[in-house]
């Protein structure tokens, strides 16, 4: 058990650093090389409103990781937990790892003021609900059966619930994560 634990962390944090790390920090790095605009500076409202964004991503990010490192597995496909993760921000909405990532790559969009970051962003938001769309939920489905179909009949995809989704209080995924 301690084994699995052992690779369940390892492989989560390497697949943060790897995936998001890249998608969310790498590539929007490369594009804004991080400078402010000068009108307006750190004041600017919409530099603060993307700040509150990306350190809301990064948070919600963190958090859905660790949720799936605690459940003895990774995000990645080779190592799914064995149940489904439906706890922490998984009870708001079903993808928060890419809303995470997506709410970062908007916030260095305003912050940075960079068209081509929001461009990105918008091909980032495709890919991934196409993956979604074509491969991660009928994988899911068919490794989870009822457990997943239940959950995806309360809890949206991409628009997190104002109220936590109160049926993975009850679920046997709740009490391994």
């Amino acid at each position: 058990m301690q084994g699995v634990r052992v690779r369940a962390w390892v492989g989560t944090i390497v697949f943060l650093v790897v995936t998001p790390g890249v998608v969310a920090g790498l590539i929007p790095w490369s594009i804004t090389r991080w400078q402010i605009p000068w009108t307006g500076g750190w004041a600017s409202p919409l530099v603060i409103i993307g700040a509150v964004l990306v350190a809301g991503g990064i948070v919600v990010l963190l958090d859905a990781f660790v949720r799936f490192a605690r459940a003895d597995g990774t995000p990645a496909p080779p190592m799914p937990t064995k149940h489904l993760v439906v706890v922490g921000p998984y009870r708001y909405v079903r993808n928060p790892m890419y809303v995470a990532v997506l709410s970062i790559i908007l916030g260095q969009a305003l912050m940075f003021g960079s068209w081509g970051t929001l461009l990105y962003g918008a091909l980032v938001l495709f890919l991934v609900a196409s993956f979604v769309k074509l491969y991660e939920e009928p994988t899911l489905e068919g490794e989870y059966g009822d457990e997943y179909r239940e959950y995806r009949r309360h809890v949206h995809a991409w628009v997190p619930r104002l109220r936590a989704w109160s049926g993975a209080a009850t679920s046997k995924s709740s009490r391994d994560a």
